[in-house]
């Protein structure tokens, strides 16, 4: 048998929780009657009208001219250059957010496409696609690039292959603006290229990318990945 004093001590643990309790629900009581109805009323509804506020969401970044990352600064043209991707993917050349060659527009294709933009005003002069591979043109890449303004920024990007029939003469005006890689493009290449005519573009900006077929790298077969230049030239 359990000994006397264990049921005393458990007596008065209940006892003692009994007018805990009792107390407890009195002092609630007494708290409600006293509290004013309209502020009870204000609270409910408060916590009522958080419920229904809906989640502020934070807006959805700005888009930027050119699908750049961020804005260009004042007193600049921005500017993306994308070479085709294998024989299906064609080029892109956009310039202050107005696509100047592309599928869109209709007016890409095999070999080189060049667009050339007045320096000083930033509108399009021409866009011409040349097909390197199959045709003789590269007296009318020459013949294109002799008619640009004198001030006149040049934006190449090539697309499926462009070096079987381009000649040492295009090759030759090519290097003239600027080019570096121009006599490197082989075949199958990707080559995009940006040059500012009668004039230099700062030396901290990328203005050639060149990109070769290589079997055990290429992400389409038998040609290698898209290449991009984008960023801000300075205005006149």
């Amino acid at each position: 048998m359990l000994p006397t004093r264990f049921y005393s001590s458990n007596l008065l643990k209940a006892v003692a929780l009994l007018l805990a309790s009792t107390c407890a629900w009195y002092l609630g009581y007494l708290f409600a009657e006293n509290l004013p109805d309209d502020t009870l009323t204000v609270a409910i509804n408060n916590i009522q009208s958080i419920a229904e506020k809906p989640v502020i969401q934070a807006p959805p970044p700005r888009r930027q001219k050119c699908d750049h990352w961020t804005a260009c600064p004042a007193g600049s043209y921005a500017f993306r250059l994308v070479s085709g991707g294998g024989n299906v993917k064609l080029p892109k050349i956009c310039f202050e957010d107005e696509l100047l060659i592309g599928e869109k527009k209709g007016n890409a294709g095999r070999g080189l496409n060049i667009a050339i933009v007045d320096y000083g005003t930033g509108k399009v002069v021409n866009t011409k696609k040349f097909d390197t591979y199959e045709h003789e043109v590269s007296g009318e890449v020459v013949k294109c690039l002799k008619e640009a303004p004198e001030k006149a920024i040049i934006l190449i990007a090539t697309h499926d292959e462009a070096a079987n029939k381009l000649r040492e003469e295009a090759k030759k005006a090519l290097m003239d603006l600027g080019s570096k890689e121009i006599r490197n493009l082989g075949f199958r290449s990707s080559w995009i290229f940006l040059a500012l005519k009668g004039g230099k573009l700062p030396s901290n900006l990328e203005q050639e990318k060149i990109n070769h077929s290589d079997d055990s790298k290429n992400r389409y077969s038998g040609w290698p990945a898209e290449i991009q230049i984008d960023g801000c030239i300075p205005k006149p």
